[in-house]
């Protein structure tokens, strides 16, 4: 890659590594939270989907401004306030304060998907490129941030931990900071503002479209997709707020000792459950590539519907059956990602790429985040067998407009 593309790779990629690690570390604190707060896990997934949903709610809006302001300003605003917000929970002391402090990371964390992927796709010129390290940035940050987690609770408070954990993203603001390439979107929005900034007509302008845009997008296949992005999200925040909770709660995962302190094995699981979804990605990836994109979606949803059923069982039967489970939760859970951008491509006219993606991002981490709030209910009322029940009949609507899209496919 040239010196431009390299360095929009390494900044969004550092970036997508603060956003996935962030997201994916929050459900190891729930446990915490919960014997801190003395809260029900009802409670708790509302506080917490809060949070969770107004990553996908502001999604749109953030594709706007990244148009009209510039990506760069917007990921930099994005990963700095998700540090800040991690370093308030440092001090906070009530569910009030939690729930405030988790919206505010919420509002910062939507930003990053429209604005790093509206960089790479207007500014690398090896687009292709750029988004695979762009990928692998955020599998890093998914797999290593939890992981680092884990290993710090065993030896520090969670006050401290979470006030470590800004360093990621204190690391992306200083490169963004200090690196150069050629925001070109940037310089065109300075040259539309109004020079006494007591209006802005780029931004007027910009939202126009968002409707105009939006009801094109509002028929055919997107539609379908859309549904389907709505319930995968309600799945991947159901599973993901609570899993490491469930995990550690089963008596055949025994704390390990590290020195003279322990570790839970239920977390060490959670953490390989992530690992193993970076295969997924590549497979959903490669797989979309060769064949039918709407075959592959309705194979990964029925994969996932079995593992999700296995669950219960397995963890009964003993640790290999759970951890094989495990493996294929994490592998087809993020299977889904490349298949559906695949998708998008084929269903969405070029010029509306970015609206549908901010769409996307609104279904899976806005309107899904209310899986946090049924996983707490369920868990709540029925324990982990409703939960894992309710999970699959989750898979089974999804795997039922994925049959209506290959019915599509084929006329």
């Amino acid at each position: 890659m040239k010196n431009n593309d390299s360095s929009i790779a390494v900044f969004t990629g550092l970036g997508h590594g603060v956003f996935h690690g962030f997201e994916l570390v929050i459900p190891l604190f729930v446990p915490i939270w919960l014997s801190m707060f003395d809260v029900s896990a009802t409670t708790l997934g509302l506080v917490v989907g809060a949070g969770y949903a107004l990553i996908g709610l502001f999604a749109p809006l953030a594709g706007v401004l990244a148009d009209v302001y510039g990506s760069k300003r917007l990921v930099l605003l994005s990963t700095g306030g998700m540090g800040l917000s991690f370093a308030a929970l440092s001090v906070l002391q009530s569910v009030a304060a939690l729930t405030v402090t988790l919206m505010i990371w919420g509002a910062m964390a939507s930003l990053y998907h429209p604005s790093g992927l509206s960089l790479i796709s207007r500014s690398a010129k090896q687009r292709g490129t750029v988004l695979a390290y762009h990928g692998a940035g955020g599998n890093v940050g998914m797999v290593v941030v939890p992981l680092a987690a884990i290993v710090l609770l065993a030896f520090f408070e969670w006050r401290l931990v979470a006030l470590l954990l800004t360093a990621p993203a204190a690391i992306c603001v200083i490169v963004g900071l200090f690196v150069s390439f050629d925001d070109t979107v940037s310089e065109a929005a300075s040259e539309q503002r109004d020079p006494d900034r007591t209006a802005n007509p780029a931004l007027v302008t910009s939202l126009r479209d968002v409707v105009t845009n939006t009801r094109t997008l509002l028929i055919g296949g997107f539609v379908l997709v859309f549904a389907i992005q709505i319930l995968y999200g309600v799945y991947y925040r159901g599973i993901f707020t609570f899993l490491p909770d469930v995990l550690t709660d089963l008596p055949m995962f025994e704390t390990v000792a590290v020195g003279d302190r322990e570790i839970e094995a239920g977390q060490i699981a959670y953490s390989g459950l992530l690992l193993v979804g970076i295969f997924g990605q590549y497979t959903g990836g490669k797989i979309s590539d060769r064949g039918s994109s709407e075959m592959t979606l309705l194979g990964t949803f029925i994969a996932l519907g079995i593992a999700s059923a296995l669950f219960v069982p397995a963890s009964e039967i003993g640790v290999l059956p759970l951890l094989a489970v495990c493996v294929a939760l994490g592998f087809f859970i993020y299977m889904f990602a490349p298949i559906v951008q695949s998708l998008i491509a084929e269903y969405v006219p070029a010029e509306s790429h970015g609206l549908s993606f901010g769409y996307i991002y609104m279904g899976l981490f806005g309107i899904g985040a209310v899986g946090s709030a049924v996983a707490g209910v369920t868990l709540d009322y029925g324990g982990t067998p409703a939960l894992f029940g309710v999970l699959t009949c989750v898979t089974v609507l999804c795997a039922g407009l994925a049959v209506v899209l290959v019915a599509r496919s084929n006329d």
